[in-house]
């Protein structure tokens, strides 16, 4: 397959990714597993996908690291898939689909498509980090897309995949693939590097993967982020993207620090658990984190709430 028809040759294919970049503006929600003694609560993440439904976040992240998708088996993926698939309505959903091999990669891929969900989230192969190098991750996600029937946004997470991230070249060779839409970045140092390498021919989207640096990229051209706080103060998450495209950088600054000094005291200290513990003081349905992850403490807990009410977001 040419993996250059697509950005850069051809009209349909450039009215294919620029259709791509409009779904994917806006704020997405990494949604989290909602479990209750080591068990799904699919009716707590049912009721998270409903309140989230009537907020303007633009989409969500299914099986992402918020959702703890490496504690799943098989079957609960597809059956938390099932819940998104009965709950996105009008939002845009993409599936985590990354494995260590090419082969559960697509196989995962495939279902996702099957299942009616418009794109796949592929996060970098990190078992065997010592021969993750950009040649052979270019590779791979060319590979992955030539085969894939929706098309694809690589996450780049090197916290998850053992450190291995994507080299801001091998970002842009990819980017010239007609089914790589984009990029999730969660690197601590976020994606001013992918941005600033990438030509605006390319139409490619570029999403912040952490509220520390949701309003610099955007600043610096990203279309959106996924956001883990988005789970637990969503309408804050999208107004700061808001007053970002208005050009209102004096509030949007203003707001932006208020969200990454919440986001340091939830996700950044706390991980999955700080998450669900915000969420659960916010009426939404956060759960437990499942073991070998442990839930916070009573004092944790209210701590938070407390926070997060003298923030008044």
């Amino acid at each position: 397959m040419d993996h250059t028809t697509g950005a850069t040759g051809g009209s349909g294919a450039r009215g294919q990714t620029a259709a791509a970049e409009q779904r994917l503006s806006g704020v997405f929600v990494p949604v989290v597993t909602p479990f209750e003694r080591g068990e799904l609560r699919l009716d707590a993440l049912r009721e998270n996908l409903r309140k989230l439904s009537a907020t303007e976040v633009k989409g969500y992240l299914a099986l992402g690291s918020n959702g703890e998708a490496r504690s799943l088996d098989d079957e609960e993926e597809r059956r938390v898939l099932e819940v998104f698939a009965e709950e996105m309505r009008e939002k845009v959903v993409m599936v985590g689909t990354g494995s260590e091999s090419l082969r559960n990669t697509l196989r995962k891929t495939l279902r996702a498509a099957e299942m009616g969900f418009p794109f796949a989230s592929v996060l970098t192969p990190g078992y065997f980090a010592k021969m993750m190098k950009d040649e052979t991750l270019v590779a791979y996600f060319n590979e992955v897309a030539d085969r894939s029937p929706i098309p694809i946004l690589i996450y780049n997470a090197p916290g998850f995949a053992a450190g291995v991230s994507l080299s801001a070249a091998a970002v842009s060779r990819l980017a010239d693939h007609r089914n790589i839409v984009g990029i999730k970045d969660s690197a601590p140092t976020g994606p001013g590097a992918f941005l600033t390498a990438l030509s605006p021919e390319q139409r490619f989207s570029v999403l912040a993967g952490s509220t520390n640096f949701f309003y610099p990229s955007m600043v610096l051209g990203a279309v959106g982020g996924v956001l883990s706080s988005a789970n637990y103060l969503p309408e804050a998450c999208c107004r700061l993207r808001r007053l970002a495209v208005e050009g209102n950088h004096a509030a949007a600054l203003q707001l932006h620090h208020r969200l990454v000094r919440i986001n340091r005291a939830v996700s950044s200290r706390f991980g999955v658990a700080g998450v669900k513990a915000a969420m659960d003081c916010r009426g939404f349905k956060g759960g437990e984190p499942r073991s070998p992850l442990k839930p916070l403490d009573a004092d944790q807990g209210a701590s938070l709430c407390a926070l997060l009410e003298a923030a008044g977001l």
